[in-house]
């Protein structure tokens, strides 16, 4: 299977989600261990050497955003956090410390399947590569040249710095307060309509239909993602 040898794991103390995610993921040739608590995820990591891992933000020991803080120390495995509504402000905050993703519960597994292909194929060192190609745009960061098509597209250098964070970690979600505080500084951490105007501006420039559009997506209440 393309997946066989990849290493996936789950840490969740719900029983049914641990024993569903095993064994459709299994099927999908992934390597799968779980844990049910934080200790015990911490522990797996050390073990089982992950390549993936999909965390829990509400666990019966430790505080999800421990366990990552703990994971960060010295591994940078990609994480995607399970999460509920309710729980928004844990999931920025644990973007903003390094999670690749989310996943909100109740979830499907062709999402979590096409996050996890999405946060694997980050790992690969995306950020290292000078030219970025995203179907018909394409960034050269050495030269601070966007494309589509083949024709420049004029940017403004808080336009281009924008874009910039975004295409280097292609597929994750930037939260407003780390694109803020990335490109304009920590004093506007808080102005995300200062950022709504901005992606509007590069979305009239990069997308060939800004109202529908298809590279730099809205994740509602969070931040943005580049496809």
């Amino acid at each position: 299977m393309e997946n066989k040898g990849q290493r996936i794991l789950i840490i969740d103390d719900d029983t049914q989600i641990r024993r569903f995610l095993r064994v459709a993921l299994t099927s999908h040739g992934y390597l799968v261990k779980d844990a049910k608590t934080g200790g015990e995820g911490l522990e797996a990591a050390v073990m089982f050497s992950p390549d993936l891992v999909v965390l829990d933000l509400g666990l019966p020991d430790l505080d999800g955003l421990d366990v990552m803080r703990q994971l960060r120390e010295w591994s940078k495995v990609p994480i995607i956090i399970l999460s509920v509504k309710e729980q928004e402000n844990d999931k920025i905050a644990a973007l903003d410390f390094g999670a690749d993703d989310y996943v909100t519960k109740p979830f499907g597994m062709g999402e979590l399947l096409a996050r996890i292909r999405a946060a694997m194929r980050h790992i690969v060192g995306v950020e290292e590569q000078p030219v970025l190609h995203f179907d018909d745009v394409t960034f050269d960061l050495l030269h601070r040249r966007v494309t589509r098509d083949n024709h420049e597209i004029k940017l403004t250098l808080t336009e281009f710095e924008i874009v910039k964070n975004l295409a280097i970690n292609a597929g994750k979600v930037m939260t407003h307060s780390f694109l803020l505080r990335t490109v304009w500084g920590p004093s506007y951490e808080k102005e995300v309509q200062y950022l709504r105007v901005y992606i509007g501006q590069i979305r009239r420039k990069l997308e060939r239909d800004p109202s529908r559009p298809r590279h730099i997506i809205t994740e509602p209440g969070v931040g943005y993602r580049l496809l």
